[in-house]
């Protein structure tokens, strides 16, 4: 998971030195790059593409490809730091749905967490103009979608291969990529390209690690290291795009980051009580 965690700030980088490119072109590139690797290292291997649970495979790929143009939206349009925040709220939202989907518990002290990530959140739009409320939904919805996509590589663990479960979503991404960039296409230049074929090689290896990652134990569990890159990405944000902040600002994102990871440690704990 760390090194999934490093390959996915490469990639935000990336798309945050492309915001002439619409995001789901970005997504298509993306995608496109992905299922090229995947499709070969599967083929390879002998094993069969489509996989014994289609269904929960097509849902997977559906929800990972709106959760990342979701993503690629803020990662364009906000600063790297607050969008990775949001992005972290995925976490939670993997607890949230194992409480709604799985009927599992929250205790209250975890309520009261996620109480106090909300709080963060209003800190972040309240005190940063760049921030607006539309940019705040986008970013949640992005993070709930992302939750459902892991809830369910986590479910298939012990029923699908790891390259079977990757390559569902950039052979669902990479369509409808390509048919909404034919209506709103920007011709990349080289160094575009350069950048392009940089984040899909770079999303090949973290989603690799990661799908390892989840397939390995907890998503909870492991989902909690990811969250050594707000430290970077706030350096990152600051040194090379100029993206400085209030103080509450920064009290905002404390209070984001502690309320997901001390919530997910809790869920955590309380299955393995069970």
């Amino acid at each position: 998971m760390f090194f999934a965690t490093i390959f996915f700030m490469v990639v935000k980088i990336g798309v945050k030195l492309l915001p002439h490119i619409p995001p789901m072109e970005i997504v298509f590139f993306r995608c496109l790059i992905s299922f090229i690797i995947t499709y070969f290292l599967l083929k390879r291997k002998g094993y069969n593409i489509l996989g014994n649970n289609r269904f929960l495979l097509i849902l997977r790929g559906v929800f990972g490809t709106i959760a990342l143009y979701l993503y690629f939206v803020i990662l364009q349009e906000i600063p790297l730091a607050t969008a990775s925040t949001l992005i972290y709220l995925t976490p939670l939202f993997t607890s949230l749905v194992g409480v709604v989907v799985l009927k599992e518990k929250m205790t209250n002290i975890q309520w009261m967490l996620l109480f106090i990530a909300f709080i963060g959140i209003l800190l972040i739009q309240g005190y940063d103009s760049r921030v607006t409320v539309k940019y705040i939904i986008i970013g949640i919805t992005g993070s709930l979608l992302a939750a459902f996509a892991y809830s369910i590589i986590r479910y298939l663990k012990d029923k699908e291969k790891s390259l079977v479960l990757m390559i569902y979503f950039p052979m669902i991404a990479c369509p409808v990529g390509a048919l909404l960039s034919y209506f709103n296409w920007v011709t990349p230049s080289y160094y575009d390209y350069f950048i392009l074929v940089g984040i899909g090689v770079f999303t090949q290896f973290a989603q690799y690690f990661m799908t390892r990652a989840f397939q390995s134990s907890e998503v909870s569990k492991v989902s909690i290291i990811s969250y050594v890159e707000i430290l970077f990405v706030i350096a990152i944000g600051d040194i090379y795009f100029n993206e400085s902040f209030e103080t509450l600002v920064y009290l905002g994102m404390f209070l984001v980051t502690f309320g997901v990871v001390l919530n997910v440690i809790l869920f955590r704990s309380d299955k393995q009580n069970i």
